[in-house]
């Protein structure tokens, strides 16, 4: 990487903070971004050089040529993608606006469908130009966390359509490519979905509110790295307890539910962090919960699953790090274990 995930630097709110300090705080954005970054980059990186062994010479697609003509192809197809993935998305969510009481002019098609198309020019505008994906996040991170922000601040709620219209776009758009292409562009593809579903940009802000040396801060970047080889092993473990679960995508062994349990498992870990640096449990109880209450039921994702889930990255965590490195999450994982336990959901 040749700069920080940060492009531009979190403002610390105090005027009477020391030069010297406000440095140091403001440089814990950077690094916690740069973890996440470094993380992201060893998983695409391991998983793309093994779909790229199953797919014809990759030379005439990655080249500059290539990058463009891919550019332009998904261009022409973007209009066409969004309208047909506002009509999935209408399909899966559309009585949930009335069930959960949320306010319908809030959901407005239009918006939704001209905010992410936005995020996917850039996305391509980047990849046309040979950026690499994990330079896809110091391009857009802001710009997702902006969306995420102008939707959440209304209703929590509201990113679920903006979250599903933006899966279901890049679904449309992957099927239109060759497999060369698709091997390609999968990894921007996930770069935009991690920081349309997690709450990357409010981490990295929290974090610039701590000291270097904070407990909670050095937990947070203990887990940040190895968070998706915990989530692999967290999918692992729920297939084979529920080797025959069919979701509303499919099997839980499919690609498509494969990829979207592995970011949900990373999700949840992302919450976590958030929670551990704001020190608070706001987050999952304004973001997260009402989120996976209108959007899981839907998807035929039940709550034992949520349940096991849960208790496996307490497992997982355990395994992969030490006591002090533990402690601090585990408030926020009994909290949300509490949150998604049996009790809560037996009457559902």
């Amino acid at each position: 990487m040749t700069q920080p995930l940060a492009s531009t630097s979190f403002t610390v709110q105090s005027g009477s903070v020391p030069a010297s300090q406000h440095q140091s705080l403001e440089s814990n954005y950077h690094s916690l971004a740069v973890l996440w970054a470094k993380k992201y980059y060893l998983s695409v990186t391991r998983d793309n050089s093994k779909e790229r062994t199953k797919h014809e010479s990759l030379e005439e697609v990655n080249s500059g040529a290539g990058r463009r003509k891919t550019a332009s192809k998904l261009m022409q197809n973007l209009t066409l993608a969004s309208a047909q993935a506002w009509s999935l998305t209408e399909t899966l969510l559309s009585e949930e606006i009335r069930r959960h009481g949320i306010n319908p002019e809030l959901i407005n098609p239009l918006e939704i469908a001209a905010d992410t198309r936005n995020l996917f020019q850039k996305a391509w505008e980047a990849y046309a130009e040979g950026a690499a994906p994990e330079r896809l996040s110091v391009l857009m991170g802001k710009d997702s966390g902006r969306v995420r922000q102008k939707y959440t601040s209304q209703d929590p709620r509201a990113i679920g359509f903006v979250s599903m219209q933006f899966h279901y776009t890049g679904q449309k758009i992957l099927a239109w490519l060759s497999p060369g292409e698709q091997a390609l562009f999968s990894p921007y593809l996930k770069v935009m979905d991690d920081h349309m579903y997690m709450p990357l940009q409010a981490a990295y802000e929290a974090a610039a509110n701590h000291e270097e040396n904070s407990p909670e801060l050095l937990a947070v970047q203990h887990l940040l790295p190895i968070s998706t080889r915990i989530a692999y092993a967290v999918y692992d473990r729920v297939i084979r307890q529920h080797p025959s679960y069919e979701t509303y995508s499919g099997s839980l062994r499919s690609e498509v539910v494969k990829i979207s349990s592995i970011r949900d498992v990373e999700m949840f870990q992302v919450y976590l962090c958030l929670c551990v640096l704001e020190g608070n449990i706001r987050s999952v109880q304004q973001e997260l919960f009402p989120l996976c209450v209108m959007l899981y039921p839907r998807l035929k994702v039940g709550w034992t699953l949520v349940q096991e889930m849960l208790n496996n990255i307490l497992w997982e965590m355990h395994d992969r790090s030490c006591l002090d490195q533990v402690a601090p999450f585990l408030p926020y994982l009994r909290t949300l274990s509490e949150m998604f336990s049996k009790e809560v959901f037996q009457d559902s």
